[in-house]
């Protein structure tokens, strides 16, 4: 009669945390249950009401290489596709960012700003460049019931994603997918009250630095912006200031690094007033942002 014990779900999730652990994971135990619930189609609480369970050959063995992949440095939101943010799941895929917690402050400080501004009795208009998966866009149209979102992102992949995304929680038909570089596409006199941004900011050192994770899976493209970090963000503050409604505001994620550069850059700007900083749950500088001159 065999000894050996049974792979039970609670076993898996064991094995597979110390294994992770041992090839770097920062988060092993959350690895582990996200890529075995995706693998049974369940929920993570899930997990544990059925912790004496033996899942089978099949889905063993699909765990078992989506767990290679992740110990070989794959980031889980890739290998599950799909991330969630602000309390909604996301698809992504390597085409897009992974959105991370710190881009929420992105959709707070907008949902901030709007709840102190006027629109005259018309639809808010809401600029996201760099849209990526969407999800700064697809949360203003979720949050703010009369509004006009215009999603602009340089890479046709992304867009893709960020269609599908806004379809998945029903509001493509208040977003306008635009294909630019920035703002250079757009028709000169198209406007906006707010103009969001969660742009490239690393700098070319930096990314070298990054986690191995973040270097070899997700797009260069959307994390560096030059050699110094804020060249992107260089570019964007003149183009706000430009289609900026008076009284609009200008939001942008940064790395805490960069504050005092972005704040002189938009303090610059003689159009813009009010430069301020909001931190992160760490306390670190994460969102800057300014507002167009002209309050009504």
């Amino acid at each position: 009669m065999s000894t050996a014990q049974p792979w039970t779900i609670g076993r898996l999730l064991q094995w597979t945390s110390d294994y992770l652990k041992q090839h770097g994971s920062s988060s092993p135990r959350l690895d582990a249950e996200v890529l075995l619930a995706e693998t049974l189609g369940r929920a993570r609480i899930e997990l544990y009401t059925s912790f004496d369970t033996d899942p089978g050959d099949e889905a063993r063995a699909t765990f078992r290489e989506l767990v290679r992949r992740r110990a070989a440095g794959e980031p889980v939101a890739y290998l599950v596709g799909h991330r969630e943010f602000y309390s909604l799941a996301f698809e992504v895929s390597p085409d897009v960012l992974i959105p991370r917690p710190e881009t929420e402050f992105v959709v707070l400080a907008l949902l901030d700003a709007i709840q102190n501004y006027r629109a005259e009795g018309r639809p808010v208009e809401i600029a996201d460049v760099g849209t990526g998966s969407g999800v700064i866009a697809i949360c203003a149209a979720k949050h703010v019931a009369a509004c006009r979102v215009t999603a602009i992102d340089s890479s046709p992949a992304a867009l893709e994603v960020a269609r599908r995304n806004a379809e998945a929680h029903d509001v493509a038909g208040r977003i306008e997918f635009v294909l630019s570089d920035l703002c250079t596409s757009l028709p000169p006199d198209r406007g906006f009250d707010f103009m969001v941004s969660n742009p490239p900011y690393l700098s070319e050192r930096e990314f070298e630095q990054a986690p191995a994770d973040v270097r070899n899976y997700e797009p260069r493209s959307a994390l560096v912006a030059g050699p110094a970090g804020e060249e992107v963000i260089a570019r964007l503050v003149p183009q706000a200031a430009d289609r900026l409604a008076p009284g609009g505001s200008f939001i942008t994620e940064i790395s805490p690094m960069l504050e005092g550069r972005v704040l002189a850059l938009l303090r610059a700007e003689e159009r813009f007033e009010t430069a301020a900083t909001k931190k992160d749950l760490a306390g670190l500088a994460r969102v800057v942002s300014a507002r167009r001159r002209g309050f009504p």
